[in-house]
């Protein structure tokens, strides 16, 4: 697999975690969660989001050089 092809599968996996923390948001605003299963999954959510958004950046960066 080439940085490109990694890149590009880091970026599509970003946008498929915020796709998916926006559903999580809507089961929570349905009731469909409770406030305790809501928290403890959006939260792994974001955790998961931010390492997603930091290695799309570090292999944007370094592409780029």
């Amino acid at each position: 697999m080439s940085k490109d092809d990694f890149r590009a599968k880091m970026y599509i996996a970003l946008k498929e975690c915020n796709e998916s923390r926006y559903w999580l948001r809507l089961l929570n605003k349905s009731r469909y969660l409770t406030k305790e299963e809501f928290d403890s999954i959006y939260k792994d959510s974001e955790e998961i989001l931010k390492l997603l958004a930091s290695i799309t950046k570090t292999t944007s960066d370094k592409i780029k050089k």
